[in-house]
């Protein structure tokens, strides 16, 4: 058999983890090769092996038979190896071109020969249907955009694998889908591709074989046409995972939040939020579902105090908290998964311990007259990391070391902890993986049921239907429908997602 890479029996090591134990990988020529596995299984460091960003303890790699060490990514590039990583590696205020040949420029007269660049970028992005603008500004271009312009800087240094790094985890379903096609039309042009994920819908629809890593051991790989969803989720996680939650029905109570008429504009003093009315009551889960850029994402930062709003009123029982700071809104009683967990969520640099008190180190028993408790802080961050399921070595590790997936359930464990009145939970189960999806929605509907109000912001259609009680469909920066499960389905969703039926009306009108 041939394959283009084989990775025997690799280990790699940290302080106090074994990330990889004794793997095992064969990808054949053309083909798209899923690496499957919960969050912190060792998928990516792996493939950051192959990459020559980690060496291994022990083990062997092969690239077409031949016996390589790959001790840095040049080495890696000089194989026909590029990565794409699921944090982009590209500068905001260069353009697609100067980001996709930096390193490699072509010269004339020993000047960069920028046109030069362009034509070459250019026919790269027809050949495989990528449809980059050369001369476009990164910091003006959408985030699938830029996932494209990764794609082609590694094609670009001549790379023949492809290693993706959880490449669906910032995307839309309407980017996710051409990236598919992209992913195809790679594969039709000789490349082969190998797809670190954990979703197991996109596996089904377009890899050939899956590799599956359970806590850094190598389970079993499997030809995709033999398998199905559910088989791949239990080899994962290692046992059966339920892909729907079971609730009761929903008893609404008091409205805890009410946004009436609210207006907000973004950073660059676009209005986003065009007179937003919407009310959430204790013991239900409201989702709020749409595109990406209809205004969710300022909506929410409006009211968790980290966007000021123009006109407009959002109150917490009654009481008015629109352009209060972040700390006045926790105390009122709303808890905050934010979107972006680096960001808003977590400071990286801190370890695992401060991270798990950042809205209530000040407070007793963590603070005293000023000064820090630190074993009281150990103590809660301890519980919370086991109660929680969070996988990091001790609390004294940094956060930026932990795998995307418990970032999350850490920031969750905290928001969940301090018993708020509301949650707000944006994106709360981005880039995680079936186990500790199924993990958080019940931790979401547990919640629910103790009389909590939770705001929903998703992407993904299956959690808006899954979750919520009501649906609010936002559109244009408005609030263009509102439905139940019950009486929708993800089509119709979709298409008042996209704002059919409210030019439908408008028609009508």
């Amino acid at each position: 058999m041939d394959y283009v890479i084989e990775m025997l029996d690799i280990r790699k090591e940290f302080p106090g983890v074994v990330a990889n134990n004794n793997v095992n990988l064969q990808v054949k020529q053309g083909e798209i090769h899923a690496l499957l596995g919960e969050n912190g299984a060792g998928k990516s460091t792996l493939m950051n092996v192959l990459f020559g960003l980690y060496q291994p303890e022990k083990g062997h790699i092969r690239v077409k038979g031949k016996e390589v060490h790959i001790s840095n990514p040049n080495v890696a590039n000089d194989l026909g190896i590029g990565m794409v990583h699921q944090h982009f590696m590209l500068i905001d205020t260069f353009t697609v071109t100067e980001n996709i040949v930096l390193g490699s420029e072509p010269k004339k007269n020993a000047t960069v020969d920028i046109r030069q660049a362009e034509k070459q970028v250019k026919e790269l992005s027809e050949q495989y249907g990528l449809n980059v603008d050369p001369r476009a500004k990164i910091r003006d271009i959408s985030v699938g955009m830029q996932q494209r312009v990764e794609i082609l800087k590694t094609l670009y240094r001549g790379a023949e694998i492809l290693i993706l790094d959880e490449p669906t985890a910032v995307l839309t379903p309407p980017e996710i889908k051409e990236l598919t096609e992209i992913m195809r039309s790679l594969v039709r042009e000789g490349k082969s591709i190998i797809l670190i994920t954990h979703k197991l819908k996109e596996i089904m629809e377009v890899c050939d074989r899956c590799t599956v890593i359970r806590k850094g051991e190598g389970i079993d790989t499997l030809n995709v046409s033999d398998t199905n969803v559910t088989e791949l989720a239990s080899l994962m996680v290692g046992r059966e995972v339920s892909f729907t939650s079971e609730k009761t029905p929903a008893e609404p109570k008091d409205k805890y939040l009410s946004v009436v008429d609210l207006h907000v504009k973004d950073s660059r003093g676009v209005e986003m939020v065009k007179g937003v009315n919407l009310d959430v009551h204790a013991g239900e889960i409201v989702g709020i579902a749409g595109v990406d850029g209809n205004g969710q994402t300022e909506l929410i930062e409006a009211i968790t105090g980290l966007r000021k709003s123009d006109s407009g009123s959002i109150t917490i029982h009654g009481q008015n908290i629109a352009n209060q700071t972040p700390r006045k809104v926790t105390e009122s009683g709303i808890s905050h998964i934010p979107q972006d967990r680096h960001k808003f969520g977590l400071v990286l640099d801190f370890p695992m311990r401060e991270n798990m008190v950042l809205q209530t180190y000040y407070q007793n028993p963590f603070a005293k007259s000023g000064i820090l408790n630190y074993k009281s802080i150990s103590e809660k961050a301890k519980s919370l990391i086991e109660e929680y399921d969070v996988r990091t070595p001790s609390i004294f590790t940094h956060a930026r070391s932990l795998s995307g997936g418990n970032q999350q359930k850490a920031i969750i464990g905290r928001e969940i902890d301090r018993s708020p009145d509301l949650i707000v939970a944006a994106q709360p189960t981005r880039g995680l993986d079936v186990g500790a999806i199924e993990f958080i929605h019940n931790k979401l509907i547990e919640e629910r049921g103790k009389g909590r109000a939770v705001l929903l912001l998703s992407f993904e259609l299956d959690e808006i239907m899954n979750l919520s009680d009501r649906i609010a469909v936002m559109f244009d920066g408005e609030v263009v429908a509102e439905t139940s499960p019950e009486d929708t389905d993800e089509q119709e969703l979709g298409l008042l997602m996209a704002g059919s039926k409210q030019q439908q009306k408008e028609g009508d009108a």
